[in-house]
């Protein structure tokens, strides 16, 4: 997926294969084995995320992937979901 940030926290995507843009926001980004992962939430689909991995292309600039392998991608995803076990999705984060 081509990606263009419209500000600091929603990410314009482009699906390559239909060229459909699709707006996703932010929720966190973490770091894992030297790459940089990112959680997004579709704009039309609050209920879920999405997990991509950003890379450079041959240009130098930087494009979020998709995670092919199944075992990077569920250690990505286990990360995420320890961050999030965290969140009230009422509003506040929930306290220990």
């Amino acid at each position: 997926m081509a990606e263009e940030m419209k500000d600091d926290f929603i990410y314009t995507l482009t699906d390559e294969e239909t060229g459909i843009e699709s707006n996703f926001e932010l929720l966190a980004s973490c770091e894992l084995d030297g790459n940089v992962y990112f959680a997004l939430q579709p704009e039309d689909a609050p209920e879920e995320y999405v997990i991509l991995r950003r890379e450079l292309d041959e240009d130098g600039e930087e494009m979020l992937v998709t995670i092919e392998d199944d075992e990077e991608f569920d250690r990505v995803a286990d990360l995420f979901d320890d961050e999030f076990s965290d969140f009230d999705y009422d509003g506040e984060e929930e306290k220990e």
